[in-house]
């Protein structure tokens, strides 16, 4: 679990207004003090907005592993209340975020480890099935039935990153055309569209 942000590039900006030592620090520690283990931080952009002296906006956007862009901003009377408020709104979409990609949206089935029925051979067996291999013929070992859903092509991969699997079968949720997505050798994705 990331348990702080180490070495976090954070850039505090300010339009309209000298950002100080003091909202600089502030903004500094309450990015720091985001504790989530997903997803990962790898940047933090702060930029701090006077447009009157009541109008004073905070806006965050961080730049996080696996492509994701998470922003939030907020208008206040206070500079300080607005980070405060904008941190709150990034820390409850980040859960958001984590808690959406751990969701089961179907029931899975009580019986989800197989058993195999376990066979002890003789000796004898052994060397038979050794000598006919040569002229053994390819067979069907293990049958799935495999559900076809429309997705669209950023909630495929993203399903792809959470499973161990190697490809995945979805109807395109716009077309409605079967389409294959693959993991490549190289850890990109490979489409097949027929």
């Amino acid at each position: 679990m990331q348990t702080a942000n180490v070495n976090l590039p954070i850039t505090v900006t300010g339009r309209h207004v000298d950002v100080t030592e003091a909202m600089r620090d502030f903004a500094h520690k309450k990015v720091e003090g985001l504790h989530l283990d997903y997803p990962k931080i790898i940047e933090a952009k702060v930029i701090l907005d006077v447009q009157k002296k009541t109008r004073q906006n905070a806006e965050i956007i961080l730049f996080c592993a696996n492509h994701i862009t998470i922003e939030a901003s907020t208008e206040t009377e206070d500079m300080y209340k607005s980070i405060d408020e904008t941190i709150s709104k990034i820390a409850r979409r980040m859960r958001k975020y984590k808690t959406r990609l751990l969701k089961s949206h179907r029931p899975r089935p009580n019986d989800t480890i197989k058993h195999l029925s376990e066979h002890v051979y003789s000796p004898e067996i052994a060397d038979e099935a050794e000598a006919t291999e040569a002229e053994v013929e390819p067979v069907i070992v293990h049958k799935e039935n495999y559900r076809v859903r429309p997705l669209y092509k950023d909630e495929a991969i993203m399903e792809m990153e959470l499973s161990e699997r190697d490809f995945i079968v979805y109807r395109h949720a716009k077309t409605d055309q079967l389409t294959i997505l693959f993991r490549r050798k190289d850890g990109d994705y490979g489409m097949i569209e027929p």
